[in-house]
C-alpha cells in the first residue's frame, strides 16, 4: 500500500550506495530482540481482541461524553495521530455522537492540566491512564489528579466504572493499582515497546471511542506487513547511505494537516529508536505548506546536512473548488474551479523540483488516500522500516537509554531517591 521513489536523490548519491547496503540481513535480526512482539501484531489480531475493544469503547461512549487518555510518549501520541489522520485535527469541534477525547500527562504544566479540566467542564466522562512501566511522573502525576476527580464527583463505585487501565502484563504498579482497586485493565502485549504500541489495546481503545472502524486499521497493517517489507527495506537503506554522506537530518514533510501528529509520533519512534552511541539522523517533521513560510529559507539555503522524505496521498478525502472573483488583482481569479488538491499537489511539485535544485535530496512515499487502513499501514511501514534502519547503523532499535537520565535527574531533584 505505501510505495517509495528514490528518484529524488539521484545526483547526491548513487543509487548502487543503496543497494549495497545489506538490509535484508538488517531485518533478518529483528526478530531475535526484545521488544519485537509488535512485528507480528497484524496477524495476531483476531475477531476476539476486536470485540473486547469494542465492547469497552461502547461502555465508555454509554457513560460518558468525554475520554482523557493520561500517557505520555508512545502511550498517547499514536491514538492522537489515529484520530486526527483518520477523522480530522479538529475531532473535539466536530459534531458527531462519539466522545470529545483530551489527552493529559504527556506534559509537567499545571496549566495546561487546568486547561483540560475546564474543558471537560460538568459533562461526564471517563478516563484511560497508559503507562507501561506505570511509573512515568507526568503521568503518576496527571492519574492522581483524575482519580480524586473521579472519586468526587462518581464516588468510589463511580471511580471503579470509569477508571480505565492499559499497562504492561506483570511487574507494573498500574497493574498492581487495578487488580486491588478493581478498575478494568487491558494488557499491553508482552515485547511490544511504548513508541511500537500503536496497533495494540494502546492505540485501538481510543480509536474505537472516536468511531474508528479499528479492523480497516487492522486489516491496512496487515496487508503492509504481508506486502511491504521490500519497500520498508527501500526506504530505510536510502535514509542510510544519505546519511553516510553527511546528511545528518531527516526532514519529513506532508501537504495535509491530518497527518501532522502522525509525524510527531515519527519523530519519537525514529529518535529513540536510532539515537544511540552517538550516532543517528535526526527526525524532524514538517507541516506544509505552513512551514514553507517558517523553516523553508533554511531548507532551501542553509546547511546542506539534511534531507527530505515527502507523504504524498494519491487522492484527496475532501476537496473544494476555488471561487472566481476577487476584491484585488491577486492573479488568482485565472484558477477559478480548479481543486484545491490539485493546488496541494501543484505546490508539493513546485517545492520538491526547488528543494532538489537547493541541493536537498528527497524520498517520496506514496499513500493512496488518507483512511483508516492506510494509517494502519504506514504505522506498519514506519515500524519495520525504523528497525531495519536502525539494525543498519548498528544500534538495537529497541529500549531508550537517554531517556531515562532525565526521568533520574527529575526523581532526585524533587527528592524522590
Amino acid at each position: 500500500m505505501i510505495s517509495v521513489d528514490i528518484n529524488g536523490i539521484n545526483g547526491f548519491i548513487d543509487e548502487g550506495e543503496v543497494r549495497r547496503i545489506d538490509s535484508q540481513a538488517a531485518y533478518d535480526k529483528i526478530a531475535a530482540l526484545n521488544e519485537s512482539g509488535w512485528i507480528g501484531l497484524p496477524g495476531e489480531y483476531d475477531a476476539a481482541l476486536s470485540a473486547q475493544i469494542r465492547d469497552m469503547a461502547a461502555r465508555i461512549c454509554g457513560q460518558s461524553a468525554a475520554l482523557v487518555v493520561i500517557g505520555i510518549g508512545g502511550s498517547y501520541l499514536g491514538a492522537r495521530a489515529a484520530i486526527e489522520y483518520i477523522i480530522s485535527p479538529n475531532y473535539n469541534a466536530l459534531p458527531k455522537g462519539t466522545p470529545d477525547i483530551y489527552f493529559a500527562g504527556n506534559n509537567a504544566s499545571g496549566e495546561y492540566l487546568q486547561q483540560v479540566i475546564a474543558l471537560i467542564g460538568d459533562r461526564d466522562y471517563s478516563v484511560n491512564v497508559v503507562s507501561k512501566s506505570g511509573s512515568t511522573i507526568e503521568t503518576s502525576i496527571a492519574l492522581r489528579f483524575f482519580k480524586a476527580m473521579l472519586l468526587d464527583r462518581y464516588g468510589a463505585d463511580g471511580l471503579k466504572e470509569r477508571l480505565y487501565v492499559t499497562t504492561d502484563s506483570s511487574g507494573s504498579p498500574l497493574r498492581e493499582m487495578a487488580a486491588r482497586e478493581g478498575y478494568a485493565c487491558l494488557e499491553m502485549p508482552p515485547r511490544v515497546g511504548g513508541r511500537y504500541s500503536v496497533l495494540t489495546v494502546v492505540g485501538l481503545l481510543p480509536c474505537a471511542v472516536a468511531g474508528i472502524d479499528i479492523d480497516a486499521v487492522m486489516a491496512g497493517a496487515l496487508e503492509e506487513m504481508e506486502s511491504g517489507v521490500d519497500n520498508a527495506r527501500l526506504y530505510a537503506a536510502t535514509r542510510q547511505a544519505l546519511y553516510r554522506n553527511g546528511k545528518k537530518i531527516e526532514m519529513l514533510a506532508c501537504f495535509e494537516p491530518a497527518f501532522r501528529y502522525t509525524g510527531e509520533w515519527w519523530k519519537q519512534l525514529f529518535g529513540e529508536s536510532e539515537g544511540k552511541e552517538g550516532i543517528g539522523i535526526f527526525p524532524a517533521f514538517a507541516d506544509y505548506t505552513a512551514d514553507l513560510h517558517s523553516l523553508g529559507q533554511y531548507i532551501q539555503e542553509g546547511e546542506r546536512t539534511l534531507f527530505e522524505t515527502f507523504v504524498s496521498f494519491g487522492e484527496p478525502r475532501a476537496d473544494m473548488a476555488i471561487p472566481g472573483g476577487s476584491l484585488h488583482d491577486d492573479k488568482i481569479s485565472a484558477l477559478a474551479g480548479m481543486g484545491m488538491h490539485e493546488v496541494n499537489k501543484s505546490a508539493s511539485e513546485a517545492v520538491k523540483k526547488a528543494h532538489i535544485d537547493g541541493g536537498v535530496p528527497i524520498i517520496e512515499l506514496s499513500v493512496p488516500r488518507l483512511s483508516a487502513a492506510s494509517f494502519g499501514a504506514l504505522v506498519y511501514f514506519f515500524e519495520r522500516s525504523c528497525a531495519i534502519s536502525a539494525l543498519v547503523s548498528g544500534v538495537n532499535p529497541f529500549g531508550q537509554p537517554g531517556v531515562e537520565a532525565y526521568k533520574k535527574n527529575l526523581y532526585a531533584i524533587l527528592g524522590l531517591v
